[in-house]
């Protein structure tokens, strides 16, 4: 019989497998021998796929390419409608103190643009506390649950806020990890910002990561809001867009 390809050198059998989806290497090629399982659970194979799709990682060597890999291809914005396109659909838990939340267009009044050209809306608040979440459900997300609870990925918050010039305002963001029963898991509470009266206007970036969090993780809620200080009745509170969830290789 003519020879199989068990007999083919393992760098090119690696560079055939390559050129395979990856899921169907995982579900479908790890099942064929004992050979094509080490080779889909070994780092070389990975490594290929992530040189020939340009997924490259800031430290020279991940702890786990295959994650690496799946993690680099599912890298978005678990947020949606980050920005107000559509009103505020995809935000629940609304709050809607004083006049409630406005969506409104870049720059506003006495406002500035923000730094990404993409960004052309942001929700605005009212004289009164304004509030909105947005719960993550990270299996629905394609995030399973060995990989949560094992790998543990970075969880990456980031929100843009802003005041207009001529008002005063607070800000709040407030980020928790939940399990199954919604349990808390990790928390990450800002401090209540304070834009004073005749400020310039410009839009800051919050940030925070999530690590080493502990097993369990299976949501991520979001929630952020403020006012303005000078209880001016319409839409003179904060300003905030571009709000995004990520997990990072």
């Amino acid at each position: 019989p003519a020879p199989g390809m068990e007999s083919l050198p393992e760098a090119v059998l690696i560079r055939i497998l390559a050129s395979i989806p990856a899921v169907d290497l995982v579900l479908v090629c790890r099942l064929v021998c004992c050979q094509w399982k080490n080779l889909v659970d070994g780092a070389e194979l990975w490594i290929l796929k992530c040189q020939q799709e340009g997924l490259t990682t800031a430290e020279s060597d991940a702890e786990n390419w295959q994650n690496f890999y799946f993690l680099s291809k599912k890298r978005k914005n678990l947020i949606k409608n980050p920005c107000g396109e559509e009103d505020l659909e995809h935000w629940g838990e609304v709050e809607n103190g004083g006049d409630g939340w406005k969506v409104e267009e870049l720059p506003g009044d006495f406002g500035k643009e923000f730094p990404s050209e993409e960004v052309h809306k942001y929700f605005v608040t009212s004289y009164e506390w304004c509030r909105k979440a947005q719960v993550i459900d990270l299996r629905a997300e394609g995030y399973w649950e060995e990989l949560m609870d094992t790998t543990q990925p970075k969880i990456m918050v980031r929100d843009w806020y802003a005041g207009r010039s001529d008002a005063g305002c607070l800000y709040e963001l407030c980020v928790k990890l939940l399990s199954e029963n919604e349990d808390v898991l990790a928390e990450y509470k800002s401090e209540t910002v304070t834009i004073p009266q005749d400020n310039d206007a410009s839009w800051t970036e919050i940030s925070h990561t999530f690590s080493s969090y502990g097993p369990g993780v299976r949501f991520v809620r979001f929630e952020h809001g403020g006012q303005d200080t000078l209880f001016w009745k319409g839409w003179y509170g904060v300003r905030v867009t571009n709000s995004s969830v990520t997990v990072e290789p």
